[in-house]
């Protein structure tokens, strides 16, 4: 699945949207530090897609780690409710731009950029390569989010 008639992109928390945009998520389970609601601008706040804490305290953004940090959160999204939530972000970005925000000032090895990734159907990374694909599971979320 990929959804390359719209553009799937990373943005931080504390930009201002842009042009091209379209709709905008913020994914990371926590708030962004110093960023009021007032002035955040995100259409949607999806905490429940974010890595878990385990996951996110063990990988600290280390550079080093990020094809072991993708490969065990792909593994992850695998959760009924976090798939629910990437079905309905591949939903969101065939009507239209998708923009994944995330407060990392690293954003390019940040858990959007997997998703980002994901959303644009790219391949995973050498380490990835050998776990199972996720489609089958996206499947089974999708017949459920219908049956509901």
């Amino acid at each position: 699945m990929s959804v390359s008639a719209h553009r799937v992109r990373i943005g931080r928390a504390y930009d201002s949207r842009v042009r091209g945009d379209g709709i905008r998520v913020l994914v990371d389970r926590l708030w962004p530090r110093g960023l009021s609601k007032e002035r955040a601008d995100f259409d949607e706040w999806q905490k429940d897609v974010a890595p878990s804490p385990v996951l996110r305290q063990w990988y600290g953004h280390d550079p080093d780690l990020f094809d072991e940090f993708s490969a065990r959160y792909r593994a992850e999204l695998e959760d009924p409710v976090r798939a629910r939530i990437l079905v309905h972000l591949f939903a969101v970005a065939r009507h239209g731009n998708l923009t994944m925000i995330t407060a990392s000032k690293a954003a390019e090895i940040s858990e959007a950029a997997v998703l980002v990734s994901i959303l644009n159907g790219e391949s995973r990374s050498a380490t990835a390569a050998n776990d199972r694909s996720h489609t089958p599971d996206l499947a089974a979320a999708t017949n459920e989010q219908k049956v509901c």
